[in-house]
């Protein structure tokens, strides 16, 4: 019988249900080049943001299989849902009889880390998916490491189609913003920190800014993610060893390539080529 050899080195998996997780890939670009890095968008079945757990769970598991499949040591789930829905589960269930050398990391709780050094009064808004808010993931990590922040929640559902549809610009977009802003300062008049808890959501920032009250300052995930990553990786010499440096980004998406190649413009604002691939349950 031959003996296969078992992949110790490859690049780092960055994983989301589509296009959003590219604003966090981006940042992470940017902020060290050097490695290698997979992107992985589950175009196919997207958006998450309004499937049950067990669902998100199914398919955030097999996407991350996949990418260990490729070599990649470390994913990040640069997606709140799947970081909400999935994450913990990856990690206690999973991990440990796939590989316990592995890792997978979500990006909810750096976000709610940073927290204390961004709120002056504790006053915490937070705009994500259904699945997101739904799940009080926010809530759950912000009672753990600010047990005297308040957090205030809205779901916005049409902001992600709007996006995905490539309508973040048009004027109708701005009723939709206007409208999920209104709500969370509905709930809480004096918050003053926002956090836009879907990767998406940055495409829609100046918009949000415009309707998002001035003494609110609005954060977007991408460079805290990297800031997190880097952090990660100094913390893990063992890890960093095993992400590969070459420069490289492969572009992996469930759904039509030259569609996804074409969206991703909008998100990393230079031209990528991507490929289509199939995970266990397209459909």
């Amino acid at each position: 019988m031959k003996e296969t050899t078992k992949i110790t080195s490859g690049p780092i998996g960055i994983f989301d249900s589509g296009y959003g997780g590219l604003t966090i890939l981006r940042e992470i670009q940017q902020a060290m080049p050097q490695y290698d890095y997979i992107y992985l968008g589950d175009n196919a079945r997207a958006p998450y943001g309004t499937r049950s757990f067990d669902i998100v769970y199914q398919f955030t598991l097999e996407a991350v299989k996949y990418l260990f499949d490729q070599g990649c040591q470390l994913v990040i789930l640069a997606c709140n849902t799947a970081s909400a829905k999935a994450l913990r589960t990856i990690q206690q269930n999973d991990l440990p009889g796939i590989d316990p050398s592995r890792r997978v990391l979500g990006i909810i709780r750096p976000t709610v880390e940073l927290l204390g050094n961004l709120s002056q009064n504790g006053n915490i808004g937070i705009l994500g998916t259904p699945g997101t808010v739904q799940s009080r993931s926010y809530d759950m990590e912000t009672a753990k490491l600010h047990p005297s922040f308040n957090v205030y929640s809205q779901a916005c559902p049409m902001w992600v189609p709007l996006v995905e549809n490539n309508e973040a610009d048009a004027p109708g977009a701005d009723y939709f913003v206007k409208k999920y802003i209104d709500a969370l300062f509905t709930q809480q008049a004096d918050i003053d920190t926002v956090i836009l808890a879907c990767t998406h959501y940055p495409i829609l920032f100046d918009k949000i800014r415009q309707f998002t009250p001035d003494t609110a300052q609005v954060i977007t995930q991408g460079e805290i993610i990297a800031h997190s990553l880097r952090d990660y990786l100094n913390l893990h010499p063992e890890m960093d060893e095993r992400c590969t440096r070459g420069g490289n980004t492969r572009y992996l998406t469930t759904e039509n390539a030259d569609k996804f190649t074409e969206m991703a413009s909008l998100f990393l604002n230079r031209p990528i080529y991507a490929t289509q691939i199939s995970l266990k349950h397209n459909a």
